[in-house]
């Protein structure tokens, strides 16, 4: 027979174990709480990371420009050096369609430099269809440097058009091409490469 006095005592001791018990039950279920609500952090994180990354490549993505194209009925045709939209520090071709004529005046040399030199090169055609006839418009980019000048300036006599004719040259680490072409300005404003 259990003494009276033991009674309160083992009652006590047995709720301690039920409420241990309970507490580590308790323990071993926030653990797995913590654990699945980490998961799932992480899912959505990974997620996000997914989104995020997959926002980043689509604005990375390279725009890939044709070498040849028509613009507003100009023909662009860039058969050496990098194909890119606009002309020289317009970077679209909405905005350079005045001088996008300009491709047709080609240097095989453009295949050595980058797409910046190029944009230098022909920023100073575009600053040579305003030049005071004779003056070279001069460019530098790294090891890529030339100039480009207009030559000669009247009016068409057959469409009364003002047009001139240029020179430009481009060297690159020591070696040197030059091109020579003739273009008019149109009533829009935009330039025509005569043959």
């Amino acid at each position: 027979m259990i003494k009276t006095w033991l009674y309160p005592l083992i009652v006590t001791l047995s709720l301690g174990l039920l409420a241990n018990t309970a507490m580590a039950d308790l323990r071993v279920d926030n653990r797995q709480d913590n654990r699945q609500d980490k998961r799932e952090d992480k899912r959505l994180d990974d997620r996000q990371d997914k989104r995020w990354n997959d926002q980043r490549r689509a604005r990375i993505q390279p725009v890939i420009v044709p070498r040849r194209r028509t613009i507003n009925n100009v023909v662009v045709f860039r058969p050496y050096g990098k194909p890119y939209a606009g002309y020289g520090r317009y970077h679209n071709d909405n905005d350079a369609v005045k001088w996008l004529a300009f491709t047709a005046i080609t240097l095989k040399i453009l295949d050595n430099i980058n797409e910046a030199a190029q944009r230098e090169h022909e920023t100073a055609q575009v600053t040579a269809t305003t030049a005071p006839i004779g003056e070279k418009v001069i460019w530098n980019d790294g090891n890529a440097s030339g100039y480009v000048v207009a030559t000669k300036q009247g009016k068409s006599s057959t469409t009364g058009l003002v047009c001139r004719e240029f020179q430009q040259s481009v060297t690159i680490g020591g070696e040197t091409e030059d091109a020579w072409g003739q273009a008019c300005l149109q009533a829009d404003g935009s330039w025509k490469i005569v043959q």
